[in-house]
């Protein structure tokens, strides 16, 4: 069997169920048919709902003898895709958005399956700032998570109006507001992130006993911040837009997935065992 036993999530019982029912919530949620419209954004909030409470009882260790985070790869992309999908579903009252509800949808649906796969391991909390480094991290993830997301839409806008599009069919509204504030709005978000980011950065060096600049971690996480740095002082004083800040936002949000998500990847899931 795949699934981890090891899960509170997989217990027998109510856990299971709760990974079933949001599955097929957030799979409902992909149906594009346009006569569901309105049953596929009830699916995706339901699923949403379903899924913030499989994190806490995952992530937290619920009906765990030893108190502890549970760490792991797939709960930090688990949550990362959660904090995306809530700001979607503020972003959607104004500006609705059927497409990407799809594609957050399927999001959802492979991060519920993932975790429940991969749950990770449960650690002690040894130090009071930790927990507080570990939502700071993963509060980093989910702005640039949501950076990212924007930027994409300011992409495909930008080619639509490159390819002479009028703005009724993809042009300077496409995603339901003006290029320019899309733009504005992807900007804030990584602004927002970097200084989560930073406090973040911060925390672990004054947290974190014994300090090795060897760790994956560590190095991505400095590349990603310089990284972020450079594109938002190019931004301000060389005037960085369109594809050439885009571009430099997903490198660094690859770096930022490399630090942690991406390490941790490659130890549980292709070496097969525990990073220390």
């Amino acid at each position: 069997m795949i699934l981890s036993t090891a899960s509170p999530v997989l217990a027998p019982g109510g856990g299971l169920l709760l990974v079933c029912v949001a599955a097929f919530l957030y799979l409902a949620a992909t149906v594009p048919w346009e006569a569901t419209r309105r049953f596929s954004a009830a699916a995706l909030l339901g699923g949403w709902a379903l899924h913030v409470v499989l994190l806490f009882i995952d992530i937290a260790g619920v009906g765990q003898a030893v108190p502890g985070a549970r760490l792991g790869f797939a709960p930090v992309l688990s949550m990362t895709v959660w904090l995306v999908i809530a700001v979607y579903t503020v972003e959607s009252r104004l500006v609705p958005l059927p497409a990407v509800r799809q594609w957050l949808a399927l999001a959802g649906l492979l991060a519920v399956l993932i975790t429940a796969t991969f749950p990770g391991e449960l650690r002690p909390i040894t130090n009071r700032l930790a927990p507080l480094h570990f939502v700071l991290g993963v509060g980093a993830y989910g702005l640039f998570g949501v950076a990212v997301l924007h930027a994409v839409m300011l992409d495909a806008a930008e080619r639509r109006l490159r390819a002479g599009q009028p703005a009724a069919a993809g042009g300077l509204k496409a995603m339901g507001m003006p290029l320019l504030q899309l733009e504005r709005v992807t900007f804030r978000f990584v602004q927002a992130g970097f200084v989560v980011l930073t406090a973040t950065l911060v925390l672990g060096f004054a947290t974190v006993v014994n300090w090795r600049w060897a760790e994956h971690k560590a190095v991505f996480s400095l590349l990603a911040w310089v990284v972020f740095a450079a594109l938002l002082v190019g931004r301000q004083w060389r005037g960085w837009r369109g594809r050439r800040a885009t571009r430099w936002l997903y490198v660094g949000a690859v770096l930022l997935l490399l630090a942690y998500a991406g390490s941790r990847f490659v130890f549980e899931v292709l070496l097969g065992r525990v990073p220390a």
